[in-house]
């Protein structure tokens, strides 16, 4: 039966079947070879999107921007002090008046609870660019980077988070790699691990799909033969402090990916990382973090970063192609 997504929302991929997910990967490598072969997909010609701001981005902003130019859309872009939405403004309102000029709305912020608010009123598909707890769309392209890399398909591979896989990258990986039949290891300090009721409704997802879903503090056992090593920054954006930057130093340091990691994994093992990274003292975070912990180096050494498994730039790019995928799908 042929997949339609048209009005849907997309707001966290336990909404959808493992056949939609698939889909959703199959129309990105459709318009990546289009946007490669420089072919015009202006399929949504006349439409209008608006893309929510109140946590700012590259790659998300930039990828819907670029995407729904692409399909011949309209795009304004809100920043978080461009917009009344929570202040003077409740989000139900946002969302009504929203609705009736634009044909799709994209959301990047805080609590799951807004987006689901969004969608609940809106009355045209609203997207999930990131919130607290979930990060849908980076798992399409994160999914479709991996298929790049073993082309015989993801079911039976495994793919190790490491680090803070409390976070929302960690939970979304954990149910895309369950709905794909994959074998998803967090590997990590025991309380920084998924909600314990996300993790068991995943382990029932993998055991019908033929995955599984491990939790553990032990880099060895979860590096070995692993396909695919990601990892994300040890703080995440909003929750910055000194206070806090010490402590997760000293609680995530020992799951820092290096090169000696790497060589645990399958001889094709490949590193992703959503971005941005700590990987260097080229940023003006990186330099003070140096200063005040004594450390060149986070979540990732510059080494495995900048080496021939990575495909961090890839996974960059591809996230263009499978929003535009997942803009198309909806709006159609």
């Amino acid at each position: 039966m042929p997949v339609s997504l048209s009005g849907r929302n997309f707001l966290k991929l336990l909404d959808y079947t493992p056949n939609e997910i698939r889909y959703l990967l199959d129309l990105s490598r459709n318009f990546k070879d289009l946007k490669r072969t420089g072919t015009p997909h202006r399929y949504l010609e006349g439409k209008n999107i608006v893309l929510l701001f109140e946590k700012t981005s590259t790659r998300t902003r930039c990828a819907f921007e670029v995407g729904g130019m692409d399909l011949g859309m309209g795009v304004t872009y809100l920043d978080p002090g461009s917009s009344q939405m929570g202040k003077k403004e409740s989000i139900e309102d946002t969302a009504r008046v929203l609705g009736r000029m634009y044909d799709g709305i994209e959301y990047r912020g805080f609590a799951q609870e807004i987006v689901e608010d969004l969608a609940a009123n809106a009355g045209v598909p609203v997207w999930n660019g990131l919130t607290t707890e979930f990060h849908p769309t980076q798992m399409i392209a994160d999914i479709m980077t991996v298929e790049e890399n073993f082309p015989q398909g993801v079911k039976g591979l495994k793919l190790v988070f490491m680090g803070d896989a409390q976070n929302n990258v960690a939970n979304s990986l954990m149910v895309v790699c369950s709905k794909l039949g994959m074998h998803f290891v967090a590997c990590g300090p025991k309380d920084q691990m998924p909600e314990q009721d996300l993790v068991n409704q995943c382990k029932e997802i993998a055991a019908q799909e033929g995955g599984s879903v491990t939790l553990t503090e032990n880099v060895d056992e979860a590096a070995a033969g692993a396909h695919v090593i990601y990892t994300d920054i040890w703080v995440s954006m909003g929750e910055e402090s000194d206070e806090l930057w010490k402590k997760r130093i000293e609680l995530l340091e020992p799951y820092r990916v290096t090169q000696e990691v790497m060589d645990k994994a399958d001889k094709d093992a490949i590193f992703m990382h959503c971005l941005p990274s700590f990987h260097d003292t080229k940023t003006t975070v990186g330099k003070q973090i140096a200063e005040k912990f004594g450390i060149d180096e986070m979540e990732v050494s510059d080494e495995v970063f900048e080496g021939p498994r990575s495909r961090v730039f890839d996974e960059a790019e591809n996230r263009m192609h499978s929003i535009k995928a997942i803009m198309y799908a909806t709006l159609k």
